[in-house]
């Protein structure tokens, strides 16, 4: 981490690196929570051509590269905190890791906390983290929709986002009503899956 604390290493802020990301997996209900959030995200939002928009699904480790790659990192995901279901919370910095280790779905899927210290591991770490999480009411409901607490978090989640990137002094625009492409396609978008899900 102190890699990125050197003056070589500072960068000023137009030339900062910013990554989005989703992740979760769509398949198990409420899990999909970071992945839809990053998909709405994107088709309400305008950003410059140094952010990242990304749907990280359960790539795991597959995502290293693009986290080193990031002077800021903003993660939406499923957590569970504990709380009543579709409640959201925010944690950064030092305390992402700690959240994003809270769960795995599979053996196979490695957990985002392990990303992150891959990525540290490479002393390639984010300067900036935040985590906006949403707690899940469903984890095992395989192929269904988003349940009613977590859908009505999406709204609330993406104006965290909103309010967390101008903190860092990105310029977020809402989109002028022109179709976008959208993040994931074949029948697994947020309205063709959830149509057929419910």
């Amino acid at each position: 981490m102190e890699a990125r604390n050197t003056p070589e290493a500072r960068k000023t802020l137009a030339s900062r690196k910013t990554l989005v990301l989703g992740i979760g997996n769509i398949l198990w209900g409420d899990e999909g929570f970071g992945v839809r959030a990053v998909e709405e995200f994107h088709r309400a939002y305008a950003l410059p051509e140094d952010v990242i928009v990304m749907d990280g699904g359960t790539q795991g480790l597959y995502l290293v590269q693009f986290v080193a790659d990031a002077d800021r990192l903003l993660v939406f995901d499923a957590i569970d905190y504990g709380l009543a279901p579709g409640t959201l919370k925010i944690v950064r910095d030092g305390e992402v890791p700690k959240f994003t280790g809270a769960k795995k779905m599979s053996l196979h899927q490695t957990g985002f906390q392990e990303v992150l210290s891959a990525a540290d591991l490479l002393g390639r770490y984010p300067d900036e983290l935040a985590l906006v999480g949403c707690q899940p009411l469903d984890l095992e409901n395989w192929g269904g929709a988003l349940t009613d607490p977590v859908r009505a978090a999406l709204a609330p989640a993406i104006d965290a986002a909103v309010a967390i990137l101008r903190a860092w002094g990105v310029p977020v625009a809402p989109r002028d009503g022109a179709a976008v492409p959208g993040l994931l396609a074949h029948d697994i978008d947020f309205a063709a899956y959830e149509r057929r899900a419910v």
